[in-house]
């Protein structure tokens, strides 16, 4: 098994230390503070580890507060808003050295039968035919801020296989394009033996989308970038961090089978940018829908 994905997979196994609380370990990110989907995917942890396990999460929306401390545990606290008969709700509140850094509401919901329709899945080349990380990150490393911000990126993604449609935005610095990107994007290795090889506490389906919350932050942001023609902090030419995240979970999917993440950003204002993106699974289905607001600031000289 990838020793990556076995490591992201423990970074998600939270252990219990009361009632409702758990504690997160942390780690280094590629920038000086903790991952955002890594905070966001430990507290949806947190909350499913307090909903019956026929109830998988419909949604979340969730705000970043500060900035995490890669050094220092997390200690995620769920409040248990509501248990009805169809829906149940969660709020969990992410703390490190006395202050919240992260708020997350999460919404879980029984299986029920309904009505149904869905956008079309857009068009996309086979992910296989696509440059992997270790292709395409070395290929660029003249452009960002150090040599080592390659090795750096490699290290941080190593559980996840992502791959762009078309060139990232560090590729093409000084070159607006349409504010749209497309990746592709598993784990580097099988879910089921990964599980079955550790102590894990939540069901499998959980962990697919647990898995799928900590990808979803990784890009979103990047058809902002596009449209202005800016490479993102490797390249040292904006500066930001995201400020909220919401997810809807339509339909069921699997972390390890390649899911196309299509997403696009409308509007870029007041050194903030949004992003939208849709998840779908390799056989077309729309499995989810995320939209993202973050901090995009040009540095001043």
């Amino acid at each position: 098994m990838n020793d990556a994905l076995r490591s992201l997979l423990d970074l998600l196994a939270l252990e219990r230390i009361e009632q409702d609380i758990f504690r997160g370990e942390s780690r280094a990110s590629v920038v000086p503070r903790v991952f955002g989907g890594q905070v966001a995917a430990q507290a949806l942890v947190a909350a499913g580890r307090t909903v019956p396990a026929d109830r998988p999460p419909h949604s979340l929306h969730a705000y970043f507060l500060r900035p995490g401390d890669p050094g220092a545990p997390i200690v995620y606290t769920v409040d248990r808003i509501r248990d009805g008969r169809s829906f149940t709700t969660r709020r969990v509140v992410a703390v490190q050295h006395g202050q919240p850094i992260f708020h997350l509401s999460a919404s879980f919901q029984t299986h029920e039968e309904g009505l149904e329709h869905q956008e079309p899945m857009p068009t996309a080349p086979d992910p296989l035919t696509l440059p992997s990380p270790a292709e395409i990150l070395p290929r660029h490393a003249g452009r960002y801020l150090t040599p080592a911000v390659a090795d750096r990126l490699l290290e941080a993604r190593a559980a996840i296989d992502l791959r762009y449609v078309d060139e990232p935005p560090y590729a093409t610095v000084g070159e607006p394009r349409e504010p749209r990107s497309q990746v592709w994007f598993r784990t580097n290795g099988d879910l089921d033996k990964a599980l079955a090889d550790g102590a894990d506490t939540v069901t499998r389906p959980l962990f697919d989308i647990c898995l799928v919350t900590y990808v979803s932050d990784m890009t979103l942001l990047d058809s902002i970038l596009l449209a202005h023609g800016r490479g993102g902090w490797a390249v040292g030419d904006v500066v930001g961090a995201s400020l909220d995240h919401a997810m809807w979970f339509h339909r069921p999917l699997r972390a390890d089978d390649w899911l196309l993440y299509d997403q696009e950003s409308p509007t870029a204002q007041s050194g903030r940018g949004l992003g939208k993106g849709r998840i779908f699974t390799a056989d077309g289905a729309l499995a989810v829908s995320v939209i993202q607001e973050g901090v995009i600031r040009v540095p001043r000289e």
